[in-house]
């Protein structure tokens, strides 16, 4: 390979685990000794004493148990003694392989669908959002993260053409709505309301005090003098008839305003009520509500409104994003923690949010397992497996140590057992 991965072991725990490892490593290879000296010894003193013999066999056996074993710990990791014995350094040999079937094994039992689903479902993702908006800190930071963001933004819809789009988009989206059964639907609700009926009360109100008025009352006397007779002009009855019509209609109109079921307020209801249907049925009113609508998106004034506000917008986010005005990022912030508290006080819209992260989790893990399994696979591949197995030593290879310790042990318990039946045997 080209290159590896290196790896540290530099700390106290890796250094106390690799002493312990020396240590044990020493006291397998005495007892190794041992047991090849007792051999030796029990071998010269066998013409003393047949007692010998037991000793002898035990110490044979548990010497051979012993280099048995630690020929395999040792092949396990590397060459014993550095001789080229097939089906040694078993690691470094495999690595290869081992790379692949770890990959292999992590993508089949480690993200399957089932088990990925059930582990997603343990997690509320829902609460962790709500509890990570209601901390105004972290609602601060996002808005302003969010506000250095939108001059870009801005700049790049504007370069892109992304605006022209828009903007004629809006345009022929306004020019689809038909307004008239809008405009007929609304007022409708407001008659529904009975909001027409203050309407027609501040009418009252307004024909009351305008026909009082000595402007309008002169006015009125002016148009009834032109119209009598001369001779009913000079006993001034000009005057006693604007006097009597302005005092009826004054009379009448408090008669209107104040009883809610006067006739002539269902007259205006139903005034108003034809009017409405007619808005929304009559193709005279809907062909001149639709050629004002085009009149009015035609106005060059829109479009300079439009840039306007387009402008003074822009300028605004970048004053925000600047931090020259802290406004939008309070708004912002403020925004997001109030979003927060409502998530948080909402456990319907809470199991929606994690039912949904966990089909969509679920769907990415499934679309990208095989290359997770790929990705392990060539970092295994990678490794420097020096380090590595002297990282897999320092953590198990004590252990691995006691494996000689049993082999001598068994070993020569083996050897005495098998001497003894030989020695019961020789005696019959």
């Amino acid at each position: 390979m080209d290159s590896s991965v290196s790896f540290s072991f530099e700390t106290p725990a890796d250094a106390e685990r690799a002493a312990e490892l020396r240590r044990v490593k020493a006291l397998a290879t005495l007892v190794l000794a041992s047991t090849l000296l007792l051999f030796v010894i029990a071998k010269w003193l066998l013409p003393v004493h047949p007692l010998f013999g037991f000793v002898a066999a035990f110490a044979e056996a548990a010497t051979i148990g012993g280099l048995a074993d630690w020929y395999a710990v040792v092949a396990l990791f590397k060459r014993p003694l550095g001789l080229p014995i097939p089906h040694t350094a078993i690691i470094q040999s495999n690595q290869a392989r081992i790379a692949e079937k770890l990959g292999e094994f992590i993508q089949v039992h480690f993200l399957e669908a089932g088990p990925v689903e059930a582990k997603l479902r343990e997690i509320d993702f829902g609460s962790f959002v709500a509890d990570w908006l209601r901390d105004r800190k972290r609602s601060d930071d996002l808005a302003r993260f969010a506000l250095r963001l939108l001059p870009e933004a801005v700049s790049a819809t504007e370069t892109s053409g992304l605006m022209t789009f828009i903007i004629r988009r809006m345009s022929s989206q306004l020019q689809a709505i038909d307004l008239a059964p809008l405009a007929a639907g609304t007022l409708r609700g407001f008659v529904s309301e009975g909001r027409h009926q203050i309407l027609f009360d501040d009418l009252l109100r307004v024909m009351h005090e305008t026909l009082n008025q000595k402007e309008t009352m002169a006015m009125i006397r002016d148009k009834v003098r032109a119209e009598l007779p001369t001779l009913l002009r000079l006993y001034r009855a000009d005057k006693f008839l604007v006097n009597k019509i302005v005092s009826s209609a004054t009379a009448f109109f408090n008669e209107v305003r104040s009883d809610p079921k006067h006739p002539f307020r269902g007259e205006f209801d139903r005034m108003v009520l034809s009017f409405v249907d007619r808005l929304g049925t009559d193709q005279a009113y809907i062909d001149r509500i639709d050629g004002l609508k085009r009149d009015l998106l035609a106005r060059p004034e829109l479009a300079d409104l439009a840039r306007t506000v387009w402008a003074n917008t822009r300028s605004f986010i970048e004053r925000s994003a600047s931090g020259e005005t802290q406004v939008l990022q309070h708004h912002l912030a403020g925004m997001l923690v109030a979003a927060g508290e409502a998530l948080a006080g909402d456990a319907e819209l809470r199991g929606e949010i994690n039912q949904g992260l966990v089909a969509v989790l679920r769907s990415f893990v499934a679309d990208q397992k095989s290359g997770v399994s790929t990705f392990i696979s060539d970092q295994v591949k990678a490794w420097d497996m020096a380090q590595l197995i002297s990282l897999i030593e320092i953590n198990i290879g004590r252990d691995l140590q006691y494996i000689r310790f049993n082999g001598s042990l068994i070993g020569g318990l083996a050897g005495l057992a098998l001497y003894s039946v030989e020695f019961l045997l020789r005696l019959l």
